[in-house]
């Protein structure tokens, strides 16, 4: 004899379909951190629906969420697309990093503990991984997080927040404009940042961070790409 189909209460419904948007979030956001979905790629609803198993409304939500964040542009009549910064709109985006990063560090330096240090150098050994095996989206995708990672360690959730949309608009920019990628985000950098965030010597840190920031600016080549991915691809 069947058992009766227990219903879900609406709370329960409603973290499951949360989850599933978490997930197709956290599938497309990676792909486009990894250089597996290209600047202007557009993000056609059916497909992705198809792909993922879910409802139109549900790829709609989550790209009006990765719109939200500037990683998608929506453009009506015509869809969603990867976001494609304009070169005007890359000098903005180091600007903002100028500004922002250094500040980043002296709030770490100020709050430092050994756990977060700790947290620092277990991220370096995660790049150092990633370049022993020459995975270079996992070197582009970790390069990309340590920023983030030292924003969430200064303890400030909205520049953390901030530091996320600017690190994933910074790799659209690096892809799009043909930087040699595995080089413009070196390890050795980073763990000279952390080694003087870690002997609390601001003035080093702040030096080499900008130092850093420019080093990746000075990689660009002003040429977009053209190429043509395959969505089905990507995430099947």
């Amino acid at each position: 004899m069947n058992k009766p189909r227990t219903r879900k209460s609406p709370v329960a419904a409603r973290l499951e379909r949360e989850n599933v948007q978490d997930e197709i979030y956290e599938r497309i956001y990676t792909a486009i951190v990894e250089h597996r979905l290209h600047p202007g790629t557009k993000l056609v609803e059916e497909r992705l629906a198809v792909i993922f198993n879910v409802s139109r409304t549900r790829i709609r939500e989550v790209l009006a969420r990765l719109a939200h964040e500037q990683v998608v542009e929506l453009f009506p009549q015509r869809g969603a697309y990867v976001a494609k910064p304009t070169i005007d709109q890359a000098l903005d985006i180091f600007e903002a990093r100028r500004l922002i990063e250094p500040a980043l560090v002296a709030r770490l330096i100020e709050t430092l503990t050994p756990e977060r240090v700790a947290r620092l150098r277990q991220h370096l050994e995660l790049e150092i991984e990633a370049r022993r095996r020459n995975d270079k989206r996992a070197i582009v995708r970790l390069s990309g997080e340590f920023h983030t990672l030292l924003a969430e360690q200064a303890g400030n959730g909205a520049l953390a927040r901030t530091m996320r949309e600017l690190a994933t608009l910074t790799c659209l920019i690096i892809v799009l404009y043909d930087a040699p990628t595995v080089d413009a985000c070196l390890a050795d950098e980073h763990t000279a940042i952390v080694d003087a965030i870690a002997h609390r010597d601001l003035p080093r840190a702040e030096k080499l961070m900008l130092d850093h920031l420019d080093h990746i600016k000075r990689g660009l080549r002003l040429e977009p790409s053209t190429e043509e991915v395959d969505l089905e691809a990507i995430f099947n």
